[in-house]
């Protein structure tokens, strides 16, 4: 074999190394929304990679036991992350992201 068609090969063998041990690029997901009903509450997320989950934070109506916090699962973005919720007052709502 001579010199230029090593230096081919071992460039096309290279490159191909590359490509083939890259990892698809994460972006955090985008439009990302949640909607809070009686009993459950779930976000979704429109745009981005990486997935989300709903969190809600609520009051107990007696004071000794607290907040009770609330999470749903992760779930990719496209699909609901869903989690049931009590009747107590609700303090907070939001969005968590990741990748």
């Amino acid at each position: 074999m001579n010199l230029r068609k090593w230096v081919a090969t071992t460039a096309g063998l290279s490159a191909a190394l590359i490509v083939g041990l890259a990892t698809p690029a994460m972006a955090t997901p985008t439009g990302c929304t949640y909607q809070l009903g009686s009993g459950s509450a779930s976000s979704t997320c429109t745009g981005g990679t990486g997935e989300h989950r709903i969190h809600v934070v609520q009051r107990h109506f007696s004071p000794e036991v607290g907040l009770i916090a609330i999470e749903g699962p992760w779930a990719p973005v496209g699909s609901v992350s869903f989690t049931r919720i009590t009747p107590h007052t609700t303090i907070s709502v939001w969005v968590e992201t990741r990748g």
